[in-house]
Formats: structure tokens, sequence, C-alpha cells
């Protein structure tokens, strides 16, 4: 880990702004006015933006293998520009990640040596094993000086193949902008959702997690990542050979079971997109305390080619044999019990199902 010390000025700053390519468009938010009332961890109102004074331990946890390597080389160029925008009065941490999970190790070891803020440098996995290290063993994970009154933060440089969550907030992937977030320090509460199986610890995801057709394509995606967002395209033609859509049933808030005959692909969200920019989830905003759950039935490989636009711009809601509902908590289990149907969140594999999603709301300050 290396440090450097440094502080936020309180006069404009004037550093020259490393150069990044933008492979991107900035993306407007499509955000309610949820985004700025959001749902405390309690269950009630509370003000969503607060300021973050004094800002004391920042943690940046790095993957350098991100985006075929791409994240290393962007960091190494934004490293000078972060350490002198942020100043001399707080601790800047560096930690490059060596594998699966070591974000999480990270992130934990952050917040109970009191850190103010851990910050995921990459795409929507390193945010996913960060936020992942927020807990332990079912709770929150904290600080290990009892008298600190401060809560540890998450914040994000997105810098990785998709960055799928934070479109949801219409940012882009410019550095030097994730850099001013973090300086202003702003903090917004939002939810987590919780992935649960008997027998097996909890799962925490942060954007989307699905079921069957798309989480299969995720999987292959995530074999092709050196083809940057193609990436998803091959992914997706490698799941539809062999598909077949399965009949499952579902429980919602702990209701009474229901029969989804044909069932394609399932999708619980917590922000809006994924798969590189598909808005899959166009009403989930993550805050609002709720996930939002959308079932595409009976689709067939041409229905995806004809109907590929809507679901990239949010309007498939209103194609037949689609739903959407709002809800607290999801069982999903597959009618036949075949033990093959994919289980993702955040674009990482967890399995198979049967499994229960629900929503943790408030459960994470973000800068933002």
């Amino acid at each position: 880990m290396l440090r450097s010390t440094c502080c936020i000025p309180l006069c404009p700053f004037t550093a020259k702004q490393p150069s990044f390519p933008r492979k991107q468009q900035r993306i407007t938010s499509d955000l309610s006015s949820d985004h700025f009332t959001l749902r405390g961890g309690g269950g009630g109102s509370a003000s969503a933006v607060v300021s973050s004074s004094g800002l004391r331990e920042l943690v940046f946890v790095v993957n350098p293998q991100g985006a075929n390597g791409r994240t290393a080389k962007e960091w190494k160029k934004l490293l000078p520009y972060l350490r002198s925008r942020l100043g001399k009065d707080c601790n800047v941490s560096e930690s490059l990640t060596s594998g699966p999970s070591h974000a999480i190790d990270i992130t934990r070891e952050a917040i109970r040596d009191g850190a103010d803020a851990v910050i995921a440098v990459g795409g929507d996995g390193t945010l996913h094993e960060v936020v992942n290290g927020f807990f332990w063993e079912g709770k929150p994970v904290g600080n290990l000086n009892s008298e600190a009154s401060h809560s540890t933060a998450l914040g994000l440089i997105p810098l990785g193949t998709g960055s799928d969550f934070a479109r949801t907030f219409g940012w882009n992937n410019d550095p030097c902008e994730a850099v001013e977030r973090i300086a202003k320090g702003m903090r917004s509460r939002v939810d987590v959702g919780i992935i649960d199986k008997e027998g097996k610890d909890l799962h925490y995801f942060i954007n989307v997690a699905d079921v069957h057709l798309s989480a299969k394509a995720g999987f292959y995606a995530s074999k092709y990542k050196k083809f940057g967002n193609l990436c998803y395209v091959i992914g997706a033609l490698q799941a539809f050979m062999g598909h077949h859509n399965r009949d499952m049933r579902i429980r919602v808030n702990g209701g009474e079971w229901e029969i989804y005959p044909q069932v394609t692909a399932l999708c619980v969200g917590n922000a809006k997109y994924f798969g590189g920019g598909m808005k899959i989830t166009p009403n989930a905003i993550p805050g609002n305390g709720n996930l939002e759950v959308v079932v595409l039935q009976d689709f067939k490989w041409y229905d995806f080619v004809l109907k590929l636009h809507k679901l990239y711009n949010g309007t498939h809601l209103s194609v037949n044999n689609v739903t959407s509902r709002s809800v607290l908590s999801i069982e999903v289990e597959e009618i036949s019990d075949s033990g093959s149907i994919y289980v993702q969140s955040d674009g990482e594999h967890l399995g198979f199902l049967p499994r229960k999603f629900r929503i943790l709301p408030g459960a994470i300050d973000m800068i933002c």
C-alpha cells in the first residue's frame, strides 16, 4: 500500500488535468426527485445529501487488470493529478488488488481502520467486491475505534469495461470528474441488494442481479473482456446456443407463490443499467427502498434482434411478455429443479437457482 499525505484545498484549483480518451458520451441522468430524498438505514425519510467535512483517510482500491489492463494505465496517469487536487491534509492510500475477492479484504480492513472513504477504481466488478467488503457475516463492518462518530463512505472512479452503475447517476468515464466528486465529498444514502441461498453466505449487490439467459450471457462475456464492450455481444451469442426458456415460481414480499411460465430472463434492479448500457430496470432508483423486478417471458432469439433498441433505451416495459414490479423481496425457483439456471449480480457469476433477493435500505453512504 503506497501512501502520501494531502488535503482538499479551499480555493479554486487550476492544475492541468491529464488527458483521457472518451469512449462514451455523457449520459443524462434519469433519476427522479427521489434521488434527492433517499431512505435512511432505518427506513425513515432523511435528507439524501449531506456535507462530508474533514476527510482524513481515502483508500483507493484499484483493479490493475480491469478493462484488459487499461485501468492500470489510466490510474497511473491519474494518480499525480489526484494527489495534487486533493491537497495536503489527509492521507491517500493506494491498494492494488492481486486477484478475486482481494478488494473485499482491502475494504474491510480500511473500514476497521477508520477510513473516511473507500473508492473503487475500475468497473462494476471492482465496485461489487468493494460493496461486499462493507459487510461481514450479515452485518455492516464497523470501525474498531469505538469513539469514532463518522461512517466510511463508498466512492467510485469508473475505469472499467462496462461501468453500468455509474450510468444511473449520469456519470461518464472521465476520471477527472470523479476526482471532483471525491474532492467535494457530498454523500447520499444508497440501498444495497442482498442475495440469500440456504446454507450459503449472504451476498450483496448494488447494481443489477439477474437470472437465466442474461446471467448466462454475463458468465460467457466475462471470458472475453479483452474485446471491451463487444464481450457482451459475444457472451449473448454464446448463451443463445442451446438456450431454453424455463418455467419458474416466484414469491414476492413473502406472499403466495406464483407460476411464471417460459421465463427467458428475470432481472432484479437496484439501479437501471447492465450489460454495457442496457437499461434493463428503468424504474430502479438506488435509494428509494425498493428493488425493480423485470421478467422477460417466451422470448426467441429474433425478439432480441427486433427489440434490442428498446432494451437499451428502457422502453421495453411496453413490449408483450415483459412485466415489471416493485418489491422488497423476491424468491425465485425453477419448477423442474434442473440446477442449471444461472444467477449473477453486478456481472459476477454466483451459481444457480434457487435464490432470494431482498433490499437493505440506506445501507451505505456514497460519495456522489
